[in-house]
């Protein structure tokens, strides 16, 4: 409900837009999960195939898989803490009553998504699992004649 062009905290809108806030924040934090899963699924693939035929050379074809998804790690966590910054941002202003009706009907990560994608991409959840792959592979490359 808007009176004297204020949002009622308690309308279906408001509730409305912050739910939906909330399933976009957890749909990229799956897909990081997702991401993480997919390149260990691959990654373990490919070393598999390369053992059965025992060529060492071919175990560096598991550092493509293991890039690319550490770029689209990197990318759905900065996606998830821009849409993050925005939804605190909605609540910092509705709770000041400073939303206009019109800010209902936006919904945009907040921040400048390059900075964002950089920061994600250097952030802890992110190296250890990567770097940790990147070692065992290879570590797979030495081991295998």
């Amino acid at each position: 409900m808007i009176e004297n062009n204020k949002l009622d905290i308690n309308s279906l809108a408001v509730q409305s837009h912050l739910t939906i806030y909330q399933n976009l924040i957890q749909r990229m934090a799956s897909n990081s999960v997702s991401s993480k899963a997919w390149c260990i699924t691959l990654v373990s693939a490919i070393l598999v195939i390369v053992a059965d035929k025992s060529n060492s050379q071919y175990a560096m074809i598991a550092y493509i898989p293991t890039l690319l998804f550490l770029v689209l790690d990197a990318y759905y966590l900065g996606l998830e803490k821009g849409f993050r910054n925005s939804y605190n941002k909605f609540i910092e202003n509705l709770n000041k009553d400073k939303i206009e009706a019109k800010e209902l009907f936006t919904i945009l990560p907040k921040g400048n998504m390059y900075t964002l994608f950089f920061k994600s991409l250097i952030s802890f959840s992110v190296w250890p699992f990567y770097l940790t792959l990147i070692i065992m592979i290879y570590i797979t490359k030495l081991i295998i004649f």
